[in-house]
């Protein structure tokens, strides 16, 4: 299990684009298809942007349409945490990275195999690690 990183709201704020912030901080989204990963294609790591923690390799990367990057599972099951999400009237199942907290996304039922599972992650919560 990864050690839990722990900074001030105002430590946060310093170190994140105004736009990183709200997403991994605050539990914002980015518009679908205007991510700078959604199609990136490149081999290598995406890692959280707030701590550097890897989260996703590109080989489980893959064009779900839905205009977020998406990926069929984590790098390893303890790179993430799954919280339930009621918000929006909604019921979705959120995906924070295990070491900062920091939000990515979602997960749903409905990808490819192996899994089935479609991780739905912000590129503004990501970075890329050319392999």
């Amino acid at each position: 299990m990864p050690t839990k990183l722990q900074k001030s709201d105002a430590e946060w704020r310093a170190e994140l684009t105004p736009e990183q912030y709200h997403i991994l901080r605050e539990k914002g989204t980015e518009r679908p298809f205007t991510g700078a990963l959604v199609n990136n294609h490149a081999d290598g790591f995406y890692h959280c942007a707030a701590c550097d923690a890897p989260l996703f390799k590109s080989g489980t990367k893959y064009e779900s349409g839905s205009g977020w990057p998406s990926f069929f599972e984590p790098i390893t099951p303890e790179a993430v945490e799954l919280h339930e999400d009621k918000t929006l009237g909604m019921h979705r199942v959120e995906v924070t990275c295990a070491t900062c907290g920091g939000h990515l996304g979602h997960v749903f039922p409905d990808g490819p195999n192996p899994t089935g599972q479609r991780f739905c992650i912000n590129s503004a919560s990501l970075k890329f690690e050319d392999k």
